[in-house]
């Protein structure tokens, strides 16, 4: 995945703590509401009000009428999103480390073999000498 092909709102909304206490919330308890959510965090009603409104904006959440508050529910389709994106970065971080490994080798292993090759090694992008 592209740096472009991350949804940056998305990733900022998730990267509050409170907003991903607030996902695991909903997650487990089946939704909520600003008022009940409230209740199991040290956050006061408005404060996760205002959060659950950033999660509203970004598609994580969907918020459906309840008497005088909004009862929320996590969008599965939006939230398997996140996870696929999160899921494709760290496989190319992965891959990127493993090059990283590949090419401190191969410095390693001309920087212990003095004298083989007459002086310094040239290792290239791929990490091979």
């Amino acid at each position: 995945m592209l740096a472009e092909d991350v949804d940056d709102d998305l990733w900022s909304a998730i990267g509050d703590p409170t907003r991903r206490r607030l996902l695991d919330l909903l997650l487990s308890g089946g939704g909520g509401t600003a008022t009940t959510l409230s209740q199991q965090l040290p956050v006061t009603r408005q404060a996760v009000a205002k959060h659950l409104g950033v999660l509203d904006r970004v598609g994580l959440v969907r918020a459906v009428p309840a008497g005088r508050e909004k009862r929320y529910q996590v969008d599965d389709a939006q939230l398997a999103r996140a996870v696929a994106q999160l899921s494709s970065v760290g496989s190319a971080w992965d891959a990127r480390l493993r090059r990283i490994r590949r090419i401190a080798e191969a410095i390693r292993r001309a920087q212990q073999a003095p004298g083989e090759t007459g002086g310094s090694s040239q290792v290239n992008e791929s990490g091979e000498s």
